[in-house]
């Protein structure tokens, strides 16, 4: 079921300011999940690492390219998927489980993500294949996958809207969804407007530290001991802050 809390354009644009490690670490100050859940893992990896956060709510989808089918291809369900964009309420990010282990052939091309991106998508998201890549780059459009195949198979869709399992991630419609050249991971709707604003004051606290760092001179275990200890009191402020 789709989260219903709404999330404004101007968070979602304040989101994409920052990289994806530093949503991760804002998200941890609100303590509403474990550490170690909420994020795809290592599978999962950009394509295109030199483009900037992709976020958007998830398009959920399921995939099949093995196995010759009796029903219709993957390209008779775009409209399905472009209805379901409508009521997503923000960008979209299409997120394909390819279900065949190993993936047969690819999930995504030119054709698939140049309709997406027509259509307001934000980026992709596939624990299969991608093809096409030279011509998806030039679309400027993000897409993380587990690997690279040249052939589409017998792609189809075998269902458009249900709960998908990608990179270890259980993602249901309407996710809001973060990536970037170090992964993908979700944020709570919830607090996606407060992890947004507070973004900005996490990187100026971890900036203590780098600042002294990247300043002349010589360094001292002195020195880094008070700004660390500074940078932990910024982050107890902003900590007890979220809290409440």
């Amino acid at each position: 079921m789709m989260e219903a809390t709404p999330v404004s354009g101007s968070t979602l644009d304040l989101l994409g300011r920052f990289d994806t490690p530093t949503i991760c670490n804002v998200i941890e100050l609100f303590d509403v999940r474990p550490r170690d859940s909420g994020y795809m893992d290592h599978r999962i990896r950009s394509a295109f690492p030199e483009m900037t956060p992709m976020v958007g709510m998830a398009a959920t989808a399921a995939f099949r390219s093995a196995g010759e089918p009796s029903g219709t291809d993957v390209y008779a369900s775009l409209e399905d998927q472009i209805e379901q964009f409508e009521r997503l309420g923000g960008p979209a990010v299409v997120v394909y489980q390819d279900l065949d282990d190993p993936p047969a052939a690819a999930v995504f091309g030119e054709v698939m993500c140049t309709t997406y991106r027509a259509f307001g998508a934000a980026g992709l998201v596939t624990n299969g294949a991608g093809r096409d890549l030279d011509q998806v780059r030039a679309l400027d459009f993000p897409v993380f996958t587990g690997s690279t195949m040249s052939a589409h198979g017998y792609c189809r869709t075998l269902h458009v809207g249900l709960q998908v399992r990608v990179g270890g991630l259980v993602v249901n419609e309407g996710d809001l969804l973060h990536g970037d050249i170090n992964g993908v991971t979700s944020i709570p709707r919830r607090i996606a407007k407060e992890v947004a604003e507070v973004a900005g004051e996490f990187v100026a606290a971890e900036a203590i530290v780098l600042d002294y760092l990247a300043s002349p001179g010589a360094k001292s275990r002195k020195g880094f001991s008070e700004a660390s200890a500074e940078f932990r009191s910024e982050i107890d402020r902003l900590r007890r802050m979220v809290l409440g």
